[in-house]
């Protein structure tokens, strides 16, 4: 049995999206961390970004019968990659505070008690994240931290350069999404273009300085962030950033710079970079 019965926190949704390649133990194992919550959704917004493996359709299903009228599904005809997915899912979601989450990483028991008591104390705020910690395997296999600029005006800063949200911890109001635009078809950087609209459109940010969420990562992914056809991908997205106005063609440039860089040497040393200096 599902129960909602914090009765002094307003309802909100969380916001998913799942496509064939994701494994269904790791949704498993991120459903169970929700349903852990000391407070819990009203609502789980899950888009399916194309057809699933049956093995994902089991697990949603079950979870779906389990725990009545608590899932809402925006199946995707076809898989529109994630911009467009987060987007169609963002207009889904029934109340004005969502939760992002991504469907293979695990929240800790207390993250959207602590989210959203900073709602609460700050009527002004429009998004707010989180520390992470990157693990492979399980939680107990830590890789990495990603701690991330507290303040609104560090944020401001931070976001001309680099992503100042672990995306896969923010809570924002549905209202100031759409007021800047909602997401948009941006591959790599979804929610860098989005951070970076929400930051033009006068919205308040936040990160709290705890380890909210632990992210799935590992040495496959690094890999795949490596070689020229990533970095052309990167350039032409984070141009699409520059574009919007708020970072100077230096902080562009400074970018591209770096990521060259470590898109380009050797597999082994990029992991080395990633986990000891880009992430710690």
């Amino acid at each position: 049995m599902y129960e909602n019965s914090n009765l002094k926190y307003p309802k909100f949704s969380i916001l998913m999206s799942v496509y064939f390649k994701e494994k269904p133990e790791y949704l498993r194992e991120c459903f169970e961390s929700l349903l852990n919550q000391t407070v819990k959704a009203t609502q789980w917004v899950i888009v399916k970004d194309g057809p699933l493996t049956e093995e994902l359709e089991n697990v949603l299903n079950e979870y779906d019968q389990k725990y009545k009228n608590l899932i809402k599904f925006v199946p995707m005809k076809e898989n529109v990659q994630l911009g467009r997915a987060l987007k169609a899912g963002v207009e889904a979601c029934d109340f004005d505070i969502i939760a992002r989450m991504d469907t293979d990483d695990i929240c800790i028991s207390t993250r959207f008690e602590v989210q959203l008591n900073e709602f609460e104390n700050d009527e002004f705020l429009d998004i707010c994240g989180s520390y992470i910690k990157e693990f492979s395997g399980n939680i107990n296999n830590i890789l990495s931290e990603r701690k991330v600029p507290i303040t609104n005006e560090d944020i401001i800063q931070y976001q001309k350069r680099r992503s100042s949200y672990n995306h896969m911890t923010v809570m924002f109001k549905k209202y100031s999404v759409l007021k800047a635009g909602n997401y948009e078809h941006a591959p790599l950087m979804e929610d860098d273009m989005l951070w970076t609209r929400m930051i033009l459109a006068g919205c308040k940010g936040k990160n709290i300085p705890q380890y909210l969420v632990y992210a799935r990562t590992g040495l496959d992914m690094i890999n795949r962030r490596g070689g020229f056809a990533y970095f052309k991908k990167y350039k032409a997205s984070r141009k699409k950033v520059f574009n919007l106005g708020l970072a100077s063609y230096g902080d562009y440039l400074y970018t591209i710079l770096v990521q060259f860089v470590v898109a380009m040497m050797p597999k082994k040393l990029r992991q080395i970079i990633f986990i000891k200096m880009l992430r710690n």
